[in-house]
């Protein structure tokens, strides 16, 4: 037997011990996988019935929720409508029971202090809001057109 035959049988036998170890790990794989997948089946036949409860419950839940978004759309709808009837009704009450007594309040009021300011003595002048502000330092028809306010 030569030194060449010698290695050839050497690398022969070397590749079938790796051979059989790669059976035996792809042996061993195979095994594991079976047992995931025992594992998943099983898993399914208990989570199935829970998926479908989930799921009529989901659709009650569902069906809930839309039942009362329509009864709150409904209220909405109905809380609207008496708002705009108290505005309607309470903005003009308001109006006619204030307005007349107010404007004649308003009007005693600025009589009653052109009166006094007449009989002391005072130069007259303008009030624009809360900020007074002699005749002379607005043009003519500024001051018409305050006075037409008056």
């Amino acid at each position: 037997m030569t030194a060449g035959e010698l290695v050839l049988i050497v690398a022969a036998v070397l590749c079938s011990i790796g051979f059989a170890a790669l059976i035996v790990v792809l042996l061993r794989v195979l095994d594991t996988l079976r047992d995931v997948r025992q594992e998943v089946d099983q898993l399914r036949m208990e989570t199935t019935p829970l998926i479908r409860e989930l799921l009529e419950t989901t659709d009650e839940a569902r069906a809930t929720v839309d039942e009362a978004r329509a009864d709150l759309e409904r209220f909405d709808r109905v809380l609207g409508s008496a708002e705009a009837i108290g505005d309607a009704v309470g903005g003009r009450v308001a109006r006619t029971s204030f307005s007349s007594p107010m404007i004649k309040a308003a009007g005693l009021a600025r009589g009653t202090s052109r009166t006094i300011s007449r009989l002391r003595g005072v130069p007259r002048s303008t009030v624009i809001g809360p900020v007074e502000v002699e005749p002379h330092e607005l043009d003519a028809a500024a001051t018409n057109r305050w006075r037409k306010r008056a």
